[in-house]
C-alpha cells in the first residue's frame, strides 16, 4: 500500500510540472535537426542504437544518446514500470524538442507510449526500432502463457502502431510485424561498424602479447632461443627485424561471445569441444584449441565451474572480459567463430556474427528460423542444431588446419570477396531516405 501512495504522490507532483514545461516547449518550438535515441536499458549492449547515434550525428543532426539502467529486479513490475516512465517521461521533456524519437524495441515497456506521449505534445515523430520482441524475452523466464507476458504483448501490439516510422532487423520480422501485427516495417540489416575487419599480423601479435599478461591461454609454452624475441602461444617477433610471423605447429583460435544466459546454450559448445578433445586423445591428427568466450552473465560462474572439472589437456578455455578496443581486434585474429544464440522469438539475428562477418570470421551457429538470412550454410559458415553436429563441423573444418585448402579458409574467401556494406554505408542507403520523407 504504502509503494502505491508514494506513486499517486510523484504523479501529482509530477504531471502538473511536465505540462507546464510541455506548453512552453511547444511555445518555443522544436528544432529540425534534432533527434533523441532513447535505450530504455544499458546502452553499451546496444550497438545498434549507438550505431544510429553516430549515423544521424555524421548527417549534421544534433543527437541526445538517452540510457537507462533497468532497474532492481526486486521492485515489483508495476512500480518499476511507473517509475520508469516517469523518469524517462522527465528526462525527454527536459531537454529541447527533437523531431524524430528513435526508440529501441526491446524494452518497449513503458518506453514507447511514453515517446509518443511526448511526441504528441512537442510534436516528435517516433521511429521504433524493433530487435525483437518484448514479450518473448520475457517469456523465457515466466513461460509464454503467464498473465506478465500476455499483458506485455497486448501492450506492445497496441502501443507498436502508435510509430510514425519502424524499422526491424530481418525480412521474417517485416513479415510478421505485417501479418500479426498491423504495422508495416522497413528492413535494416545490422551491418558490423568500420573498425570490424581483419586484423595485420603485427597487432594480433599485440593483443596476444597483452592478454597474456593476465590469461595463461595466451603466453607460449615454451621460451625463444633468443631471449630478446617475443612470443605469444600463436605468434614470434624477431629481435632483428620486428618482422612477425605465425608459429609452426600453433593451436586453432576459437571465440565465441555469449551473454551468459538461458537463451544461449553453452552447454552444447562444452559438449563438442569434449568430443574433440577425446579425438586428439585417440591420436587423431588436429590441432589443439584456445577457447576464448567473451562476455558476462548470470550463468558465467556457473559454466566456468564445469569448465574446471574438465580438466582438458588439449584444449584451453579462457573466459576475459575484454576492453572495448580488443573486442573487434580478437575477432580479427581468430580461426573461428561459434555462436550459440537462440531467438526468443525466431525473428531477429545474432549481432556478434555480423561483427565477426565483418572481420572475415568463419562461423559455426546454431540454428533456428531465421539464422538463414545472414549464415549461408557451407558458404560463409556451418550451421548447427545440437552438440554433435558442432562436434563434426570442428572436426571437419580443422582437419587440415592451417592448410590454405581447407574448408575453413574457403568460408574465409567467400567472406572477403562478398564485399559487405559496413554499418553507416547501409545506414545512408536505407535509413536517411526514409527521414528525408517523412
Amino acid at each position: 500500500m504504502a509503494a502505491s501512495y508514494v506513486v499517486t504522490l510523484a504523479l501529482s507532483i509530477y504531471f502538473p510540472l511536465l505540462l507546464l514545461i510541455a506548453w512552453k516547449r511547444w511555445r518555443r518550438g522544436r528544432s529540425p535537426r534534432h533527434v533523441v535515441v532513447v535505450v530504455l536499458g544499458d546502452v553499451g549492449r546496444s550497438p545498434r542504437m549507438q550505431y544510429h547515434a553516430l549515423a544521424l550525428a555524421r548527417r549534421g543532426f544534433s543527437v541526445t544518446l538517452l540510457g537507462f539502467c533497468i532497474g532492481p529486479s526486486i521492485l515489483q513490475y508495476g512500480i518499476k514500470v511507473v517509475f520508469q516512465a516517469v523518469h524517462l517521461l522527465w528526462k525527454l521533456m527536459c531537454r529541447e524538442p527533437a523531431t524524430y524519437i528513435f526508440l529501441q524495441n526491446p524494452p518497449g515497456l513503458p518506453a514507447i507510449a511514453v515517446c509518443w506521449f511526448v511526441g504528441c505534445l512537442c510534436g516528435s515523430k517516433l521511429v521504433i526500432d524493433w530487435h525483437n520482441y518484448g514479450y518473448s524475452v520475457m517469456g523465457l523466464v515466466h513461460g509464454p502463457n503467464h498473465y506478465i507476458v500476455l499483458l506485455a504483448k497486448w501492450y506492445e501490439k497496441l502501443c507498436g502502431r502508435l510509430s510514425h516510422l519502424n524499422l526491424c532487423v530481418t525480412n521474417e520480422m517485416r513479415e510478421d510485424l505485417a501479418e500479426n501485427w498491423g504495422i508495416k516495417a522497413v528492413t535494416v540489416y545490422d551491418k558490423p561498424a568500420s573498425f570490424f575487419k581483419e586484423t595485420p599480423l603485427d597487432l594480433q601479435h599485440r593483443l596476444f602479447m597483452k592478454l597474456g599478461r593476465t590469461y595463461s591461454a595466451f603466453r607460449a609454452s615454451s621460451e625463444p632461443l633468443d631471449p630478446a624475441t617475443e612470443r605469444s602461444t600463436f605468434t614470434e617477433q624477431d629481435a632483428g627485424s620486428g618482422m612477425v610471423t605465425r608459429l609452426h605447429g600453433r593451436p586453432a583460435l576459437l571465440v565465441s561471445s555469449t551473454s551468459w544466459t538461458e537463451d544461449e546454450d553453452f552447454s552444447i559448445l562444452l559438449a563438442a569441444l569434449e568430443k574433440f578433445e577425446q579425438l586428439i586423445l585417440n591420436g587423431e591428427s588436429f590441432p589443439s584449441l584456445v577457447c576464448v568466450i567473451t562476455g558476462k552473465g548470470p550463468l558465467k560462474e556457473h559454466y566456468s565451474r564445469l569448465i574446471d572439472q574438465k580438466r582438458f589437456q588439449h584444449i584451453q578455455v579462457c573466459t576475459p572480459w575484454l576492453e572495448a578496443e580488443d573486442y573487434p581486434l580478437l575477432l580479427g585474429s581468430a580461426d573461428l567463430g561459434v555462436c550459440l544464440h537462440k531467438s526468443s522469438s525466431g525473428l531477429d539475428l545474432p549481432m556478434k556474427v555480423v561483427d565477426m562477418f565483418g572481420c572475415c570470421l568463419p562461423v559455426c551457429a546454431v540454428n533456428f528460423r531465421c539464422l538463414h538470412e545472414l549464415v549461408k550454410h557451407e558458404e560463409n559458415g556451418l550451421v548447427f542444431k545440437d552438440s554433435e553436429e558442432l562436434a563434426a563441423q570442428l572436426q571437419m573444418l580443422l582437419s587440415k588446419f592451417p592448410d590454405p585448402s581447407g574448408k575453413l579458409n574457403q568460408f574465409r574467401k567467400n567472406l572477403q570477396e562478398s564485399e559487405q556494406l559496413c554499418w553507416d554505408e547501409n545506414w545512408k542507403q536505407n535509413v536517411l531516405p526514409l527521414l528525408m520523407d517523412t
